[in-house]
């Protein structure tokens, strides 16, 4: 089956002004769409292809067909990233992680305001377009790192793999009508918009 563009679990005005309505709106309504529409393009008409899960597609990028690999990797990575991303956020969201999760990041990075300056150094240095991202590494641990353009973790080809818990998109088209070239201010306020209940779920489910 083609993929579909998944619904907003909020409205496009849920996250004002930290991130903008009409930012939301082109975001969700028009470039995820594109991804997805060049997703189904991809892979029309190439057999088992089309009956893989969004996940299996990524996580074997390396081994797909040469003609198709760069379109998959683009496209399936741009779909996979924004539908996580539209799910870590919230009209609700902001302050700091608690139990297993708030633990964890203090643990690792030694509180959550050295997580917080680590997560926005990996968005703000990430040259061009790419995401940041917040995973459990395969051994296990929490870890910050980011990716260029539609790359994520779960990908073969990725220079550090794991599971991601929280990403930020860091693409101009994120931010720019709000922000313009300020992305370390769009990162900062990208805190006030987290959805820590849906990351410490993404946490549990991999323990």
């Amino acid at each position: 089956m083609a993929f579909t563009l998944p619904d907003l679990p909020y409205a496009h005005s849920a996250l004002d002004p930290h991130i903008d309505t009409r930012t939301m709106e082109i975001h969700h309504g028009k470039h995820h769409q594109a991804y997805i529409n060049n997703l189904n393009g991809a892979i029309e008409g190439e057999g088992s292809l089309s009956s893989k899960s969004l996940e299996e597609l990524i996580g074997s990028i390396g081994g797909l067909p040469p003609a198709i690999q760069n379109a998959v990797r683009n496209n399936g990575g741009g779909h996979w990233n924004h539908s996580f991303f539209w799910k870590v956020m919230g009209a609700n969201g902001g302050g700091t992680p608690s139990g297993d999760l708030g633990d964890a990041i203090n643990g690792v990075f030694g509180s959550f305001e050295e997580f917080k300056a680590a997560f926005v150094k990996a968005g703000a240095t990430r040259f061009g377009s790419g995401w940041a991202w917040l995973i459990v590494n395969s051994a296990g641990k929490l870890e910050v790192c980011s990716t260029p353009n539609q790359d994520n973790p779960l990908m073969d080809v990725a220079d550090v793999k794991g599971m991601p818990i929280l990403g930020v998109d860091v693409w101009e088209h994120a931010y720019y009508l709000n922000y313009q070239n300020r992305r370390p201010d769009y990162l900062n306020a990208f805190f006030n918009v987290i959805n820590w209940d849906a990351v410490s779920q993404n946490f549990k489910d991999l323990k």
